[in-house]
């Protein structure tokens, strides 16, 4: 029959290897250090332009994806990331929207990206007000959003 004191030592010694490993618990970070980030709100492009994404992403761990999502604005919902106000047209309803939604790994062990895509804007969209929303998930699955307000015309 086994002691308690044995007992007890086996367990400790089987279930103390993750707890000396750090749990990350922080959300990654969406940045503009050391570049000018682009889009920013309130930024006008025209249909067949291209939006030149940038951005940092930081983590104190590992950072894993990223997703750029674009999608019309014509109701004025709102993501609420970003306190700035951008004029709005009146609203409508869609008829030929554009709708973007990629998302890009981060290369395994970085904890900094800089993140820079080309995003072509189709001739034939809808004009009008969109929201540009970037997604940013760490390895451990924390996320962080950034809602930003543009507008295409002619």
């Amino acid at each position: 029959m086994m002691s308690l004191s044995l007992l007890s030592t086996l367990l400790m010694a089987c279930g103390g290897e993750d707890d000396a490993v750090p749990k990350d618990m922080e959300s990654p970070k969406i940045t503009n250090a050391g570049i000018t980030a682009n889009p920013i709100d309130c930024q006008i492009y025209r249909r067949g332009d291209v939006i030149p994404f940038q951005f940092v992403f930081t983590d104190n761990a590992e950072l894993g994806e990223y997703n750029i999502e674009i999608h019309n604005n014509f109701n004025h919902h709102t993501h609420s990331t970003s306190a700035v106000e951008c004029p709005l047209d009146a609203k409508k309803n869609p008829v030929n929207p554009w709708i973007y939604n990629q998302t890009y790994p981060i290369p395994k062990g970085q904890k900094t990206h800089k993140a820079r895509v080309d995003i072509k804007i189709p001739t034939g969209v809808d004009t009008g007000d969109y929201h540009f929303m970037i997604r940013l998930t760490d390895q451990v699955g924390h996320q962080e959003i950034k809602g930003i307000t543009i507008k295409i015309t002619e």
